[in-house]
């Protein structure tokens, strides 16, 4: 598929997946750390953005439903995404720690 530009960033599917990983289920970690780290709203999104229905991503994440060259750059933008709302989270994690250790006297 190669470099695709649209709405998001650019994405290499080729330097994200491998021959080996189409046809198949990702693997069980991708899955996981997906379903942690993003929200409908990003599969929404980025159904939109990739011409990918909702439900082929949503079955994607949850290993129900093969990788494959048609759906590999939506799966790329959500790993986007959850890269990014990884951070986020971090970040809030941080700032909720300081604020209950306050209120803890810690």
């Amino acid at each position: 598929m190669g470099s695709i530009k649209g709405l998001g960033p650019i994405v290499k599917t080729e330097l994200i997946f491998r021959d080996e990983d189409y046809g198949k289920p990702i693997n069980e970690r991708l899955s996981v750390v997906l379903r942690r780290n993003t929200t409908k709203n990003d599969f929404a999104n980025i159904a939109i953005k990739s011409n990918v229905s909702f439900s082929t991503i949503r079955d994607v994440v949850y290993r129900t439903n093969s990788l494959t060259k048609l759906n590999a750059y939506a799966i790329s933008l959500l790993i986007h995404a959850a890269f990014e709302n990884s951070f986020a989270y971090k970040l809030q994690a941080e700032g909720d720690i300081l604020f209950l250790g306050d209120l803890l006297n810690l």
